[in-house]
């Protein structure tokens, strides 16, 4: 039974950047890399996809709407972490 091989983003990466060259064909390049031509299609697609994302600029309001809802997260954490320890380590001073 074979294993599935893991890709790091850097080598699916390089093996796009080849595919979007032309200089070689998918299936050289399948052959190249030990790879199906249909899995190389695949990242090429969802790299295509995912390229307009690059351009976008990353909206401050949404970062902002989620940050107190961390942040009162955190107080509430910070708050039950220090009545354990006000309860439990008050017999110890």
């Amino acid at each position: 039974m074979s294993k599935r091989r893991k890709f790091s983003s850097a080598f699916k990466h390089r093996v796009v950047i080849e595919a979007l060259k032309e200089q070689s064909t998918i299936s050289e390049l399948g052959q190249k890399y030990s790879l199906s031509s249909q899995l190389i299609k695949n990242w090429k697609k969802e790299f295509l996809n995912k390229s307009q994302d690059i351009f976008d600029k990353p909206s401050k309001k949404k970062e902002q709407e989620h940050e107190p809802d961390e942040l009162y997260k955190e107080i509430g954490k910070l708050k039950v972490e220090n009545e354990f320890l006000k309860k439990n380590l008050g017999s110890y001073l």
